[in-house]
């Protein structure tokens, strides 16, 4: 197997940036979706007890934690789901899980809902898991070059970055989320998957498990994007009439 090229990105700077520019709360978190035990930077421990995908995000943004997680390590059938881990279970295909939480008035709701969540996938749309692992790091600390950002903020420091997204080209930028699954399949899998950032308000689960309070929202940058966003932040915030 060939051997990952680290790229020349300054993640510490570049958190910084993010963190003094837009009064985070918490460190941005760079994810990385293991396709084998190979992909899993040397020296990474694995995280000792299973949690969800969002309480892991919350552990590596407020505790610095960096660690990573396979499959049996996920609490949520969902979260693993989208993160292309583990196959959809019988309970969220038929559309039962959310429908029995009171989400939804029927299964055939239900399920046109989970049939457009946002996940990981091999081509051809196969159900056979195709993620090994999940690794996590506070960005300022990452060993290791991500495929998604996660971002945590205000109203108000999302409509920066949204301003430094488009700095560049230009146009509008389209949300994908549904009240449910946000920090995995709205932030974590959508930007991975169409290499496009995404905004998310949340969801009852990522707000109760993972410490999300009820005045932040939710951002996923692809990597690829990560240095272009940053260097625009801080002219879209210094420029004339911005608030």
């Amino acid at each position: 197997m060939l051997k990952e090229i680290r790229n020349e990105m300054d993640y510490a700077e570049i958190s910084k940036r993010l963190i003094d520019i837009l009064d985070l709360p918490q460190s941005p978190v760079a994810v990385k979706f293991a396709k084998s035990p190979e992909g899993i930077p040397e020296g990474i421990p694995e995280i000792g007890e299973s949690t969800r995908h969002c309480g892991m995000v919350s552990i590596a943004a407020k505790e610095g934690k960096i660690f990573y997680a396979t499959a049996e390590k996920h609490q949520c059938m969902g979260g693993a789901w989208a993160l292309g881990l583990k196959p959809l279970s019988p309970s969220l295909q038929s559309g039962e899980f959310y429908y029995k939480l009171g989400k939804f008035n029927s299964w055939a709701a239900c399920m046109r809902t989970i049939s457009k969540i946002p996940h990981i996938e091999a081509p051809g749309g196969s159900d056979k898991p195709v993620t090994y692992a999940t690794v996590y790091a506070p960005l300022e600390k990452t060993p290791f070059d991500p495929n998604v950002v996660l971002i945590v903020a205000k109203p108000i420091s999302m409509l920066k970055l949204a301003q430094a997204c488009l700095y560049k080209g230009g146009g509008r930028l389209f949300s994908e989320f549904a009240g449910i699954q946000s920090v995995c399949a709205d932030t974590g899998a959508y930007p991975y998957m169409t290499g496009k950032v995404n905004f998310s308000l949340g969801c009852d689960g990522s707000r109760k498990f993972s410490g999300i309070d009820d005045e932040y929202m939710v951002m996923g940058i692809p990597a690829e994007m990560l240095k272009e966003v940053a260097d625009a932040l801080p002219v879209v915030v210094g420029a004339p009439g911005s608030k």
